[in-house]
């Protein structure tokens, strides 16, 4: 997965292939789409918690940003353009189901108490390790969903993928100031939520990961077999991530952070979508002056 937040990042090239797509090659619409889609898709799937909204969600943006290709004036930089409309449009898009399951900290925490703790004997903790790792990426992937829109996609961009506070100003059209701010109003909301309830970050917390992976098992709601956040993948965020001095994070935020990056990123993705119609079909095309 090419990461846009690099340092080895070329704008001067994107732009250049920008210009051929206003000049009808469609060969260089299809490496700007090859090249943002897999870390638009990321991003989504942790804003929506379901992978098949996340795809909706990440072609509905792409979409959008095709249709205004011809619009970009070649006076700022086109990842800043471009991720100003990835970021309105995953702010304003529908509500999406994964949405509608959490409502906020209190309420997620309770439901998770509901579920019980089962003991595990050393086999079972062994033959439950790939399940309760379904289940840690699944319940840390619901906190980011109590948070709200905004704060979530901050936490994303700017603490998961750590992003610094100048680009996140950039494309949220505020701040550095600002966006660091948000930025630690959502760690803040989420690391509180997991020091008082978290067995992963403070050992007298009494939720633990196995023994709900063991619980929801038997409740038919986990499946080996159907495993949607732990998938085999050697690629994870913290790939992606790199060294930010903007800010020195304490032992106590950067525990909480590096549980984030250790989760899982796709990068394999099916060719046959509705942006390669859009880019191979003449009519289509030429719908979009493309």
């Amino acid at each position: 997965m090419q990461f846009p937040f690099s340092k080895s990042y070329s704008d001067i090239e994107q732009q250049n292939l920008v210009k051929q797509v206003i000049d009808g090659n469609k060969e260089a619409l299809n490496e700007i789409i090859n090249f943002h889609r897999p870390f638009i898709y990321n991003v989504a799937w942790k804003m929506c918690h379901n992978p098949v909204d996340a795809q909706d969600l990440t072609q509905e943006v792409l979409i959008k940003v095709i249709t205004k290709l011809g619009q970009f004036n070649f006076k700022s930089k086109f990842r800043t353009w471009l991720y100003r409309i990835v970021v309105n449009e995953f702010l304003q898009s529908k509500r999406r189901k994964g949405e509608t399951q959490f409502s906020d900290f209190d309420d997620y925490g309770e439901r998770l108490d509901q579920v019980q703790n089962p003991e595990l004997s050393i086999e079972e903790e062994i033959s439950y390790q790939e399940l309760s790792k379904e289940m840690q990426i699944q319940c840390m992937s619901g906190m980011i969903m109590c948070l709200n829109r905004e704060q979530r996609l901050i936490f994303i961009l700017g603490a998961s993928f750590g992003i610094g506070h100048k680009f996140g100003g950039d494309i949220f059209g505020i701040s550095p100031q600002n966006f660091r701010i948000k930025l630690h109003r959502a760690r803040k909301d989420l690391f509180n939520y997991m020091n008082n309830k978290c067995g992963l970050v403070k050992k007298e917390n009494p939720c633990r990961c196995p023994k709900k992976a063991k619980a929801l098992k038997q409740m038919g709601v986990l499946d080996e077999e159907k495993m949607l956040f732990n998938i085999k993948t050697k690629t994870k965020v913290k790939d992606f991530v790199e060294d930010n001095h903007e800010e020195a994070l304490d032992d106590f935020t950067a525990t909480y952070t590096k549980l984030f990056q250790q989760h899982p990123v796709k990068e394999d993705f099916d060719k046959e979508t509705i942006i390669n119609e859009l880019i191979n079909n003449d009519k289509l095309s030429s719908y979009f002056r493309l």
